[in-house]
């Protein structure tokens, strides 16, 4: 790493026996294994941000419109959705 900063970490001693055993089995520093565990958590909560931000743009009254729309070809065979699964009542139905 060119640019890199230390950053004294305290860990309960069984994660840090845990990342010990970890680092070993993955056969990486302990370092490099908690600067990706980081980077991990860093890109979910990145990427469940963009989400949140595209979610804010979208347009349901359009999406709304255009799933209603007539017209058009039917699938493909094979491309058809599966049935929707049963489900308990105020439950969301799911695909298997």
């Amino acid at each position: 790493m060119k640019d890199s900063r230390t950053y004294p970490l305290r860990l309960p001693r069984s994660l840090k026996d845990a990342v010990e055993r970890l680092s070993r089995d993955d056969r990486t520093s302990i370092n490099q294994f908690v600067a990706t565990a980081v980077a991990e958590k860093v890109s979910a909560l990145e990427t469940a941000r963009f989400f949140a931000d595209r979610k804010a743009l979208a347009d349901f009254e359009a999406f709304d419109k255009l799933m209603r729309r007539r017209g058009g070809t039917p699938p493909r065979e094979g491309d058809e959705a599966p049935p929707l699964t049963k489900t308990k009542p105020g439950r969301v139905a799911t695909r298997p």
